[in-house]
């Protein structure tokens, strides 16, 4: 729950406010899982602080919630090219969705167990996604495929999901599914560039 919270603050997901008079304030919980090694045995307890997004009401603390998704098919084809050219893959990025900027204005209460004694009435206001709000995806989408277009990446005119890099000879795809990262590239320094850079 500390590394949890811990990585909120760093991050700047909130700042901490009086209560504003008649402001909608989003419940939350911790939610805690069990992280396997691929043989079995335990590798670490994760404790993650979602917010309760079915409580939040459209045009108050949310608008637009869509995000794409990428294609079964252009997963399969990407990665059916990586596995044949030998190229190397990298999946994940921690805490994917807590970099999605939020436009609306958001309040949820202070994760309990981390209610800070100084101003325990005061909310968090949301600069940043947490999961379970609804427009997470959307905001993480949006702030990622900004940042890829700056790096040199350009989305797919057939799927908005899948961006592609280009730089002389060198090649990198790039597939983006909700909080999920897979990137692949011609070499293993592009890839540790690119990697790096994200």
């Amino acid at each position: 729950m500390t590394e949890e919270f811990d990585a909120l603050v760093t991050n700047g997901t909130w700042s901490l406010v009086p209560r504003p008079p008649r402001a909608h304030v989003v419940s939350g919980k911790w939610i805690f899982k069990h992280k396997f090694h691929s043989d079995g045995n335990l590798a670490r307890y994760k404790a993650r602080w979602v917010v309760r997004g079915y409580s939040q009401q459209q045009g108050i603390d949310f608008d637009e919630t869509f995000s794409p998704v990428v294609k079964p098919a252009t997963i399969r084809i990407i990665l059916s090219l990586a596995v044949s050219r030998s190229w190397p893959i990298q999946l994940d990025v921690k805490n994917a969705f807590l970099h999605g900027t939020l436009d609306e204005e958001v309040y949820c209460q202070q994760p309990p167990g981390f209610v800070d004694a100084r101003c325990p009435d005061y909310v968090c206001r949301l600069h940043k996604s947490l999961y379970g709000l609804k427009q997470a995806p959307r905001a993480w989408y949006e702030r990622f495929a900004l940042f890829a277009h700056r790096l040199g990446f350009v989305a797919s005119k057939s799927d908005v999901s899948l961006f592609i890099y280009r730089r002389g000879t060198d090649l990198a795809y790039l597939l983006l599914y909700v909080d999920d990262i897979v990137l692949t590239a011609s070499t293993d320094q592009l890839l540790r560039y690119l990697t790096q850079q994200l």
